[in-house]
This record gives C-alpha cells, sequence and structure tokens, in this order.
C-alpha cells in the first residue's frame, strides 16, 4: 500500500534535520540501505512489521539493523521513531521521497537508457551529455537491456524521452503506411 502523504512527511522532516546538521548526504546512505534491506529480504519486513512479535522485540531488530549499518545518532533515534508509530512499512517510499529531495538538492537527475546491446562508454557519455544539455541539469544515467528494442536506444530522464528505438521506427512507418491507404 502506497503511503506518499505520510512518507512525504517524515522525509522532508528528516531532510530538513540533514540540512541542518550537514549529514543529509549519509542519511540518505542508511535510508537506502535499510530499504534495500526492508524490500529485498522478507525476513527484515516480516521482523519489523509483524504484530505477533511483541513491540520491543521489532524495535531491537531496528536497532540491530541501524547499528550495523553504522547509522549517526539522529537516524538511530529517526527509526526508533517510525517503530514507535507502526511506520516501519513506509520505510522504502520514504527513502525514494528522501532521494528525490536530495538529487533535487543536487540538482541532479536520475534517469535510464535502454539499448537491444550493451553501450559503449563513449556512446554513454555522449547520451548523458545530451540529456544534461537538454535538462539544464546533472545526469546519472543506469543502463539496462531491453531485446524487445530491436536496435538503437530509449533514454528517459525525468519527463523527457528521446527513443531512437527501431521498433518506434517501425510503428511510425506502419502509421505513415496506414494514412496513405
Amino acid at each position: 500500500m502506497k503511503n506518499t502523504v505520510l512518507a512525504k512527511r517524515y522525509a522532508k522532516a528528516l531532510f530538513a534535520v540533514g540540512k541542518e546538521d550537514g549529514a543529509y548526504a549519509d542519511y540518505a546512505r542508511v535510508l537506502n540501505e535499510l530499504a534495500e534491506l526492508y524490500t529485498g529480504m522478507s525476513q527484515v519486513a516480516d521482523a519489523l512489521t509483524n504484530p505477533m512479535y511483541p513491540e520491543d522485540v521489532r524495535l531491537k531488530v531496528m536497532e540491530s539493523l541501524v547499528k550495523a549499518l553504522a547509522a549517526p545518532p539522529v537516524m538511530v533515534n529517526f527509526c526508533k521513531l517510525l517503530m514507535e508509530k507502526k511506520r516501519a512499512e513506509i520505510l522504502p517510499e520514504i527513502a525514494e521521497v528522501y532521494q528525490e529531495m536530495l538529487d533535487e538538492d543536487n540538482n541532479l537527475l536520475r534517469g535510464t537508457v535502454a539499448s537491444a546491446t550493451e553501450l559503449s562508454p563513449e556512446v554513454n557519455d555522449k547520451i548523458k551529455a545530451t540529456m544534461e544539455k537538454l535538462t539544464g541539469k546533472q545526469v546519472e544515467l543506469t543502463n539496462r537491456i531491453d531485446p524487445g528494442i530491436i536496435g538503437g536506444m530509449v533514454a528517459k530522464v525525468g519527463d523527457l524521452v528521446l527513443d531512437g528505438s527501431i521498433r518506434s521506427q517501425l510503428a511510425g512507418l506502419k502509421e505513415s503506411i496506414k494514412g496513405r491507404e
């Protein structure tokens, strides 16, 4: 269940504290690692949210996690607050919203480049430079291989989509042929 309103409130509060004490990047690291554990390991999610376990046990699990991640004291308190308010299930959403706020503050956009085959570093650099020129922001791209593209690539950064795939070119050709009939 998505609960973005609550996630935004918690992320905004933590971000404000992080900006104030200058440790907001470290908070992002801890949040992202906790969210990864929560979504990647069902045992962690269960241990933090299952009402069958006593509250003190769930709190100790969270304390152990943040201790293992070498979290700053503010993050330890933040995670305890999440447990006390029974909000551990929105941890991944908080991490996502917090990362967006951090990226916005750093003038950074994240995007993906999908291609039929792996792209060379030179092509990646050209795509990144083009996206940075078009958006006016720093761009961080993640590559993924999608054989359905046939050839070419599709780059997405925020709302901007550059589709140079053979699949879309063939679809356009098909539409133009239909239009002539």
